[in-house]
């Protein structure tokens, strides 16, 4: 499956195989011992290290049903008559098909395929970058690309990239595009991250946006035994970045909407957290952990969070039949 896709997630292997995701990982650790393939969180890659980078067909396939949930939540995000830049990328392509019911909205893109997504989009403006093709994601690359963002300014910027981490923010294996990503991040006063847990804790070879400087992110739950996207989501909430996660019962069209809470700053809307299974349906709305760029902090100052052990512990009271994997981002 790796050979035939570039990368696969240990969730779908697991699907596939009929075993469980404990199973799935012994023996994706045996594999990578042959040189077979590159452990990446949650997945599995072709060998490469840091400077490899799969094309879209690869990508496509790795964490669909995840990029569906991101998508519908950060679709909730976005106002009517809003101007907003959309980088390039498997996820932001999902989130463009759902922009589309967006009236008023101008996104400006460096991206065919999110163009493609919002070509039929009658109420929608779309703005492309100039620049250089670059065929192993169809986006706009190059001096052309960022000259043509100079003197731009919009609302926010929604990006995705290779790998996130507390340490170094958002990270991507290609230089051409990492320029390309910074330019879009100058244009935004917010900028919004994309990126399933899969992503959570890699690093890869060129920064694009420091922590410091991403607003939100929105991200899905990472499964059981997770402990490493469990420890990143904590120390990015740490640092102040407004984190959304969405669950199971979000890859469902239209209800990104339905997840968007009160507003959050002038013209944004705050999104709320899914339950696990069985959890009132709307879910949590999320607290803002920490003050960001353009977003002052409320009353009292940001809430508290809740160790990992501390809400295992918690619901192993209760008697639950799930150990929390993930910080809870829900306020006290």
């Amino acid at each position: 499956m790796v050979r035939a896709n570039g990368a696969v997630s240990l969730r779908e292997l697991a699907r596939v195989v009929q075993t469980s995701e404990v199973t799935v990982r012994r023996d994706v650790r045996a594999l990578e011992a042959e040189g077979l393939l590159d452990r990446r969180h949650g997945g599995a890659v072709l060998p490469g290290g840091f400077t490899r980078e799969s094309g879209f067909p690869q990508k496509s396939h790795l964490a669909t049903a995840e990029k569906t949930a991101i998508a519908d939540l950060a679709a909730g995000l976005v106002e009517e008559g809003e101007a907003i830049v959309v980088g390039a990328g498997t996820t932001t392509q999902e989130l463009a098909r759902r922009l589309a019911r967006v009236p008023g909205l101008t996104v400006v893109t460096n991206s065919l395929l999110v163009a493609q997504a919002l070509a039929h989009a009658n109420r929608v403006e779309v703005v492309m970058t100039g620049g250089t093709l670059r065929g192993s994601n169809y986006a706009l690359v190059g001096s052309g690309a960022e000259q043509s963002l100079q003197g731009l300014r919009v609302s926010r910027a929604f990006l995705s990239g290779s790998g996130l981490t507390a340490e170094r923010g958002l990270s991507t294996s290609n230089m051409l595009s990492a320029s390309v990503d910074r330019a879009l991040v100058q244009a935004a006063a917010e900028v919004v991250v994309l990126a399933d847990h899969t992503k959570l804790g890699t690093d890869t070879m060129f920064q694009t946006v420091p922590t410091d400087v991403i607003t939100r992110l929105v991200t899905d739950e990472p499964p059981l035994h997770d402990d490493r996207a469990a420890t990143e989501l904590q120390a990015l909430a740490d640092q102040g970045v407004q984190i959304a996660v969405a669950g199971p019962g979000m890859a469902d069209p239209g209800h990104g909407a339905e997840a968007a809470g009160p507003a959050s700053s002038p013209g944004g809307r705050r999104p709320r957290r899914m339950g696990p299974p069985g959890a009132a349906k709307g879910g949590d709305e999320l607290p803002l952990p920490g003050p960001r760029r353009n977003h002052p902090p409320g009353p009292g100052g940001p809430p508290q969070l809740r160790s990992t052990a501390a809400l295992a512990d918690q619901q192993a009271a209760a008697g639950g039949n799930r150990a929390a994997r993930i910080a809870d981002l829900r306020g006290r």
